[in-house]
């Protein structure tokens, strides 16, 4: 068989630059309501994930990013931030953070939070200050904007969530924009002042001791303060369940200050050492901004979109799409990249289709080791967690609710975590939780798979620790090989440090013979390393022989 590289996707390393903790690293997220519940409330809250911290640390892995913990209303359940520096009571207090935060430290953990600066609460003071008027001080903190001449709202933005992206506030006598829920208005960043107030909130937490910043929504952090119409989008295959669905988002959101505003943000990280930023890109094609954010010096280190997390399926052709778009050259930053999170339905029930969800979990687990940048296991992933049915009397996610049936919702990837599967609650904690567990995730419970060395955890400390052995899985180039439509195939690395990686990620049987000279360093799913046919899942790691 011919084989042929593709594509080189890093430039080579130097001896005398170590790489910083950050590049290659694999970072564990916390949905901390559904992590660990301590004082039998329901909910997950920072004692709990300090109780059980060690889970993630024997995992391997090198930091945890915790989502918002802040003081909030829960309407979107933490990002709907009323106080940035202050921990909300249903999580404890600054002291149980500093705990995690020292906890994190003896077992060589780093930390990472959840910042959301593009809106906040409607309870936030600031807020509170900006509607009481259009003279005082921060008046102009938020989008306002007048009626036009017939009442209706100043153009036809739309809110994620649905409807108008303007609510009428009476005591102003305007509309203000918030690009999510009604109760999240939009902050307006364009104003030096605003950005101010967001830098010192960032010196905060850096100073009690995080190590980064995973930034939410960094699309939406800036508008456009002409407020143009939105033009519409021309109809699509994809289905449209929101009329946000039916625009281009050219106006509402991506607008070119943003890039200045980050550079202050990465300015201040870079006073307190090799902190580490992280942006969310949530938009359809965000390859462009994610360069944009991540591009030179004085760029964030990294950021991640919904190129996995959207996807119907997992292809090669998506897989090398995917990695092509950061071909390494000099300047260029570093991306991330998770199957799964708190906003996506879970990967082995998105991507499984019929298949062995086991095999089909241990495979993506693999996978994803494999890529180049970073990555993040979204909790519950290194159980081979499925997606989990929440009946509808049941549902708390305010999307899944207002469009119900026609998606399914955040809330069946933020159920509890299963850690004891002969406890109630599956030893979440001692009274009913939030979300009600799965059955089918009582029985891939923490316990359960401890006492399995053939369990997909297992599987994932196995993993982890594969990336941690091979720099070439954690930094080097990639190249792609000359395969079938099923098998990806490519190589990490140069030279004797380089690994191969070979998955099949169809339905049927498929040829695959490696080039000679290499030797399997770890199996995926029972393949035969003697036979030229990998089936369905299966897949191997080589090192050069």
């Amino acid at each position: 068989m011919r084989v042929t590289a593709l594509g080189a996707n890093s430039m080579p390393q130097t001896q005398s630059q170590p790489e910083p903790w950050w590049r290659g690293a694999v970072i564990y997220q916390v949905y901390p309501r559904s992590y660990c519940d301590s004082n039998g409330d329901g909910v997950g809250d920072l004692n709990g994930l300090a109780e059980r911290l060690d889970h993630i640390a024997s995992l391997g892995v090198d930091g945890v990013w915790i989502s918002p913990f802040f003081k909030s209303p829960m309407a979107d359940f933490g990002y709907d931030v009323s106080d940035y520096c202050e921990v909300d009571p249903l999580f404890g207090t600054l002291a149980d953070f500093d705990r995690v935060v020292e906890k994190a430290r003896g077992l060589g953990l780093k930390i990472l939070i959840d910042q959301v600066f593009s809106h906040t609460s409607d309870e936030h003071a600031w807020f509170q200050d900006s509607r009481s008027s259009r003279s005082n001080p921060r008046s102009d903190w938020y989008v306002w904007a007048d009626a036009k001449p017939d009442g209706s709202p100043p153009n036809n933005w739309q809110s994620v969530f649905g409807g108008p992206a303007w609510t009428w506030d009476a005591r102003r006598g305007q509309y203000y924009l918030h690009n999510f829920l009604s109760s999240q208005p939009q902050l307006n960043l364009h104003r030096p002042d605003v950005q101010s107030a967001i830098l010192d909130v960032m010196r905060f937490w850096l100073e009690r001791g995080v190590d980064g910043v995973r930034l939410d929504a960094v699309s939406f952090m800036m508008h456009d303060p002409e407020l143009k119409d939105n033009p519409p989008r021309e109809c699509t295959a994809r289905r449209r369940t929101r009329p946000f669905d039916f625009q281009e988002h050219l106006y509402n959101q991506s607008q070119p200050e943003i890039v200045d505003f980050l550079k202050r943000l990465k300015e201040v990280g870079d006073g307190y050492g090799s902190s580490y930023m992280v942006a969310e890109v949530d938009r359809e094609h965000s390859d462009a901004e994610m360069k944009a954010f991540t591009q030179g010096e004085d760029m964030l280190q990294s950021a991640y979109g919904f190129t996995f997390l959207y996807a119907d399926d997992l292809t090669p052709a998506l897989v090398k799409r995917a990695m092509e778009e950061w071909p390494g050259h000099a300047g260029e930053g570093w991306p991330s990249w998770t199957f799964s999170n708190h906003d996506a339905p879970r990967a082995v029930s998105r991507w499984a289709k019929g298949r062995d969800p086991k095999a089909f979990a241990d495979l993506t687990v693999l996978l994803l080791m494999c890529l180049r940048g970073n990555v993040f296991i979204y909790q519950g992933e290194e159980l081979g967690l499925p997606q989990a049915e929440v009946p509808f009397e049941r549902l708390q996610d305010p999307e899944a609710i207002a469009n119900w049936p026609l998606t399914l919702g955040r809330d069946g990837a933020r159920t509890p975590l299963p850690w004891q599967s002969d406890k109630a609650h599956a030893g979440f904690g001692p009274s009913e939780p939030w979300l009600p567990l799965s059955n089918a995730h009582v029985d891939l419970a923490v316990d359960r798979q401890e006492a399995d060395e053939t369990s997909t955890l297992h599987h994932t400390r196995r993993a982890v620790a594969l990336r941690k052995r091979f720099e070439a899985l954690r930094t080097g180039r990639i190249d792609f090989l000359n395969s079938s439509d099923d098998i990806l195939a490519f190589t990490r690395g140069e030279g004797a440090a380089a690994v191969l990686c070979v998955f099949n990620l169809g339905h049927q049987d498929a040829a695959f013979r490696a080039p000679d000279g290499w030797q399997i360093v770890q199996t995926l799913n029972g393949a035969d390393t003697a036979s030229t046919t990998l089936e369905p899942l299966q897949g191997y790691i080589a090192k050069r022989a």
